[in-house]
């Protein structure tokens, strides 16, 4: 049962995106353009597993969906899923029912239902998708845990939350706001009025100014993202050590960060054979995960303080995982060209994570041999072996290919 606190919070939040809706991007008469990965149930699978997902009649959820801007990819994106978006704002709903009738997105059903009471939907979900919304709730760990429950056995959860960090200077002018405002705090159209006039008048030079100019300017001219940025009644900021509390209490599996290349140690310290070492004995903790990846986690955020959030993978066992280390494994295995990536079949594209990639001749060949996820029939696809042996391609750049996120593989029979 949810406390009269968390209730009240939810009270004001939904009265937020009542006044002011978001997202608030534009309504197309047609599917969104580009792709996120994270929104496509073989490619999240695919990242979290290693592999192709044997099935893709899924059920999808959007916890705290807004005005339905994930919810329309969600829906693009699966052609197969069943989808539901909840949120607590009608006035967010009613925009994400439009969104998605005028885009062709006529596979989804919209819910006014907290994610306190996701327990009360009917079923499970193979993928869960939270971006933006437990960080301003009342209580994140009760929300977690309701989302947990939800989650299918070999599903996953996909979280982005806010990290304390990068927003520093947000926070101070979250502050300086809610104190001009005084007894006016819930009024959201007047603590957008006061936070544009507190920017006007500071100085140029200004830290808070030059942050918001070099970081939010092209985001925050819309009141809607100002509102949400600066005047929100309920936001809670993490750290790695907090994050891990919030994701411990889910009692889920954490599997990784969605934006992995940043949380790469040797990108900030790689010339150091020395610190190098030193970050290896993280390992030798007892037991030596989760506890070293955390700590060297805290170690990259803290050297690299312009994080402003957290994008990563929960998932509830049993889940099998093929990091394809294996050869012979390898070989025997079915590629698909990706299903996110962009400007094929040019030899310069992008991956999924729009980086672009320079192929060189064997990789474009092989890349040109793979089928798509829709080429052909499932018996009629060639394993990497048979692949290989029409291309000059390596079995290294398979899986030099298969990290750039370039094809996903399905184990074939031994």
């Amino acid at each position: 049962m949810v406390n009269p606190k968390s209730d009240s919070v939810s009270t004001q939040v939904a009265r937020l995106y009542d006044t002011y809706p978001f997202p608030p991007e534009p309504l197309l008469d047609e599917p969104p353009p580009g792709y996120n990965w994270r929104w496509k149930w073989t490619a999240a699978h695919s990242f979290c597993t290693g592999q192709k997902p044997q099935h893709e009649a899924v059920r999808i959820l959007d916890a705290g969906c807004g005005t339905g801007v994930g919810t329309e990819y969600l829906v693009h994106l699966n052609p197969y899923a069943e989808v539901v978006g909840i949120d607590l704002s009608a006035g967010a709903l009613a925009i994400a029912k439009e969104r998605c009738q005028r885009s062709g997105a006529d596979r989804v059903e919209f819910q006014q239902v907290s994610i306190y009471d996701a327990a009360d939907l009917p079923g499970t979900f193979e993928l869960i998708n939270c971006v933006g919304v437990l960080h301003h709730m009342a209580d994140p760990v009760k929300g977690i845990q309701a989302l947990a429950q939800k989650l299918a056995p070999g599903g996953f959860l996909h979280i982005f939350v806010y990290a304390e960090i990068g927003r520093w200077e947000i926070t101070l002018m979250q502050e300086a706001i809610a104190l001009l405002q005084g007894d006016r705090r819930n009024d959201y159209k007047d603590g957008v009025q006061i936070g544009r006039k507190i920017f006007d008048c500071l100085p140029d030079n200004n830290r808070l100014k030059k942050r918001d100019r070099e970081r939010w300017a092209l985001e925050n001219h819309r009141d809607a993202n100002f509102a949400d940025m600066y005047v929100h009644p309920q936001e809670i900021d993490y750290n790695i050590n907090t994050l891990f509390e919030l994701i411990d209490a889910s009692g889920l599996e954490f599997i990784g960060f969605s934006n992995p290349d940043y949380w790469s140690v040797e990108r900030l310290l790689g010339q150091s054979p020395e610190l190098m070492d030193r970050i290896k004995a993280f390992d030798t903790d007892t037991p030596p995960h989760p506890k070293g990846d955390r700590r060297l986690y805290r170690l990259i955020e803290l050297l690299d303080p312009e994080i402003t959030h957290y994008e990563f993978f929960l998932g509830r066992p049993p889940m099998s995982r093929t990091d394809w280390s294996d050869d012979i494994e390898l070989l025997h295995a079915i590629p698909e060209r990706h299903p996110c990536m962009d400007g094929w079949p040019s030899q310069a594209i992008f991956n999924a994570d729009y980086q672009v990639i320079q192929l060189n001749e064997p990789e474009w060949a092989f890349l040109d041999a793979c089928p798509n996820e829709t080429d052909t029939a499932e018996g009629d696809r060639k394993t990497v072996q048979h692949l290989l042996e029409s291309t000059a391609l390596s079995i290294d750049g398979v899986r030099k290919l298969f990290e750039q996120r370039l094809i996903i593989l399905s184990s074939g029979s031994l």
